[in-house]
């Protein structure tokens, strides 16, 4: 073993939620959208085939950046696609932080962050959140060899959101990039993403797997100054999106009578499961993702995880013991469809 760099055999790695791989199950544990996903997908992904696989796909996924620019109506070359945004992270976190430099996080949030600095060799800072999840003045404050922050966008597992004014100072007070994760933002009632024009340090990052239904696709993107985006195609892999995966993805932006009644039905969902939660005596964080965050002061919450997974319910339940506030421990579950939830709801009543 002596051979493999030292960070690698003294990180943890990151750990994702459970994917039970048979039989039947509930499973709102890893924020995937609970409906298929748009039925024209289906030509898509068979047009694709037709033109076959025996070429290399095209390295930057025009197709995919002229409808996301588009939509989101910004130039093209501020765009670039990735291998789900959890590619995107690392190339960002491999373009920005190097060995023994400082990237800066929230917590409690996405552990995968600090897997990426440990990877890089370098350290990460973590930024807590106050009792109500909001980010305190140290989170904008300079310091040495800082060279990346990262803000989740509703932040993971509050589902809480920092506005648009607060990340532009923040943006303005840093001295390093400013990388907003919208993993979950089409869940809430605003994005950032035109604040890339507002302050070139401002870089946004989002995925298709939450609220396009494509988790098993592995497709996200990143838009930046394209001053940034020439520094990112330095560092991804050459063809970091299949051909298949670019041809499902462009489809899957052009649909929007689907996507804008998936995100109605998932919202209207997640309101119903708040307030029947705390009508259980949970207490939860207003989410504008497509998961609850619950917690209790004196309920034993991973017994409640235990006994939903053995009637093959999964949830997740998350730790952040380093967190100073509470004991850091919750529930956080994702909203599923309406008759999924009737029966976890149902079950942790009887649990009671």
């Amino acid at each position: 073993m002596s051979v493999v760099r030292t960070n690698i055999l003294e990180m943890p790695g990151y750990v994702p939620g459970e994917q039970p791989q048979g039989g039947t199950f509930i499973k709102i544990n890893t924020n995937e959208c609970p409906y298929p996903p748009s039925p024209r997908l289906e030509r898509a992904c068979f047009e694709a085939l037709k033109k076959g696989l025996n070429r290399y796909p095209d390295p930057m996924g025009t197709q995919f950046r002229n409808e996301a620019a588009k939509l989101f109506d910004l130039p093209v070359d501020y765009f670039m696609v990735g291998n789900g945004s959890d590619d995107i992270l690392t190339i960002l976190t491999r373009t920005f932080v190097g060995e023994g430099e400082v990237l800066r996080l929230p917590y409690p949030s996405y552990i995968l962050y600090k897997s990426l600095a440990q990877l890089q060799g370098a350290q990460s800072e973590e930024i807590h959140f106050d009792e109500n999840w909001r980010l305190t003045p140290k989170f904008s404050e300079a310091a040495p060899n800082l060279k990346l922050a990262y803000l989740p966008n509703p932040n993971s597992p509050s589902g809480t959101v920092v506005s648009r004014e607060e990340i532009l100072a923040i943006a303005e007070a840093l001295p390093c990039p400013l990388v907003i994760d919208e993993a979950y933002a089409d869940f809430s009632d605003f994005n950032c993403v035109d604040l890339v024009l507002q302050n070139k340090n401002i870089i946004v990052t989002r995925t298709l797997s939450k609220s396009y239904g494509l988790a098993g696709l592995r497709f996200g993107f990143v838009v930046a100054h394209p001053d940034w985006i020439a520094q990112f195609i330095k560092v991804k892999d050459s063809y970091n999106c299949d051909a298949l995966s670019i041809a499902v993805a462009t489809e899957a932006l052009k649909d929007r009578e689907w996507f804008n009644s998936t995100i109605a039905k998932i919202k209207n969902t997640r309101a119903r499961m708040d307030s029947e939660l705390r009508e259980i005596g949970f207490e939860t964080t207003p989410s504008h993702a497509n998961f609850i965050w619950c917690t209790h002061p004196e309920w034993d919450l991973k017994r409640i995880y235990l006994e939903l997974k053995s009637q093959n319910i999964f949830v997740r339940y998350m730790v952040y013991d380093q967190w100073s506030l509470g004991n850091g421990a919750g529930l956080r579950i994702s909203v599923g469809s309406d008759p999924e939830m009737d029966v976890v709801l149902e079950r942790i009543r009887e649990f009671f």
